[in-house]
């Protein structure tokens, strides 16, 4: 007789309840497509649940829960660093596989879960961390492994996306834009997390780890919101073939040899500029997408829903269906069967440094405000050209103020320090009346 696989669901607000959801509705195709039975046999919630099948065990003990013999695998979908942390790690040294869709989690803590996770050969499985119901981390883990990743660009916070798509499409102004997204429910009450990048850098650190074999360092990622965005620069940067998206880099960088200073990885989440042709800058809404350049495959995109109930759960039972499908065999080496946890066996992983944000190597969009005086666009095309700067497009346009412009200026790609003292040296111009607008670019090649 097959074995029958015992599931534990560890909260059940949006996400723990669309996995009950899923399970229920779509029984039939789990235990066609794995060959097992699968229950679940225990739930923690903070309150007792009447829409729960009365056969279900429901637990305000967590730590119970994860522990319990009527349990094979653990999916934790309660958030947060603390308590989250406390039950997975308890379920791992019981024993438990997990699956969890806690990103801040895993980027801030992963390398000590994973460790635990394999000292007690069991796996802790994440697609739902990144992306919702795209499966990035299947596709690089798996799909990729023969390819040498370069880089990828990704547009991984869906409230973010969405600001961005209204600021453009209808010309409405962030704080407006940002109080729909909270009436939406697409940004919480504190959006910090969401319109500071912080969210997107928790998702782009364990893209990073997976695409090149490197220990999760978050607190390595290089974080600009896009609070400053104005409707000004989204209307000039459409002039001029350009969509200003909120998006994750992570980028290899090779230097001369492994000691050649910049030999890195940029780790980086800010308001970019990219071509209007590309798809990547035609993802809208709250939707997301990853582009991925590596070798030899080249470019491919991944898209799809980055969030909600059904494209979480949808990831978080692909992780339940993999554990599955090993539970029920009779080789009982479960790391013989699986992927390692960052895609690259844990001594393997590599010590390559992550660069400093002074070092990154982007294009630039600067918006300069000047008096309409002769002379000022050549002492700032001298300052740039000083600088080792090399300009790509200028678009002077009609003043604002009697006798003032703006001055916009499209920069081939430079490293950050240099254009660091070249915008220092602008300000100080006496014929410039404002700071420097400045905005990352990037042409996706």
């Amino acid at each position: 007789m097959s074995k029958t696989i015992k599931l534990a669901i560890l909260g059940l607000g949006t996400v723990g309840t669309g996995v009950v959801n899923l399970i229920n509705d779509n029984l039939d195709e789990l235990k066609r497509r794995s060959g097992r039975d699968i229950v679940i046999t225990e739930v923690g919630t903070r309150r007792q649940r009447d829409d729960i099948d009365p056969a279900i065990i429901q637990n305000h003990d967590l730590m119970a829960t994860a522990a319990s013999d009527n349990v094979d695998i653990v999916i934790e979908v309660i958030g947060g660093t603390t308590l989250a942390k406390d039950v997975i790690m308890h379920a791992i040294k019981n024993g438990k596989h997990v699956v969890t869709a806690n990103k801040a989690l895993l980027a801030e803590h992963g390398n000590e879960i994973f460790a635990a996770a394999e000292a007690n050969n069991v796996h802790v499985a994440y697609e739902a961390a990144v992306a919702g119901g795209i499966p990035i981390i299947k596709v690089m883990r798996e799909a990729l492994a023969a390819n040498k990743i370069d880089w990828l660009a990704g547009i991984i916070n869906g409230t973010g996306n969405f600001i961005m798509t209204e600021m453009r499409d209808k010309g409405r102004p962030f704080a407006d834009v940002l109080s729909e997204a909270q009436e939406l429910g697409y940004a919480e009450a504190d959006p910090t997390f969401d319109v500071e990048g912080i969210d997107a850098a928790h998702k782009l650190a364990l893209l990073a780890s997976i695409a090149f074999g490197i220990p999760l360092q978050f607190d390595k990622v290089y974080c600009e919101g896009i609070t400053g965005i104005t409707l000004q620069d989204v209307n000039y940067a459409e002039e001029l073939g350009y969509r200003i998206k909120h998006v994750g880099f992570a980028v290899r960088r090779e230097g001369s040899n492994e000691q050649d200073a910049s030999t890195g990885i940029e780790l980086r989440v800010h308001p970019t500029l990219i071509p209007q042709d590309t798809l990547l800058a035609n993802v809208n809404g709250v939707k997301n997408a990853v582009l991925v350049n590596s070798h030899p495959l080249g470019q491919t995109l991944y898209y799809g829903d980055g969030a909600g109930a059904g494209a979480t759960a949808s990831a978080v039972m692909a992780d339940v269906m993999d554990l599955v499908r090993v539970l029920g065999s009779n080789d009982h080496d479960y790391h013989g069967h699986h992927v390692p946890h960052l895609a690259f066996v844990p001594e393997q992983l590599s010590n390559t440094p992550i660069l400093r944000a002074e070092q990154m190597i982007t294009g630039y969009y600067l918006r300069v405000h000047a008096y309409d005086n002769p002379g000022v666009l050549a002492d700032i095309t001298r300052i740039l050209s000083d600088a080792g700067i090399n300009i790509d497009a200028i678009l002077q346009k009609p003043a604002h103020k009697v006798g003032q412009v703006p001055v916009i200026i499209l920069t081939l790609p430079v490293v950050e320090s240099q254009m660091n003292l070249a915008i220092e040296k602008i300000e100080q111009l006496k014929t410039i009346t404002d700071k420097v607008v400045r905005i990352r670019l990037d042409e996706l090649a």
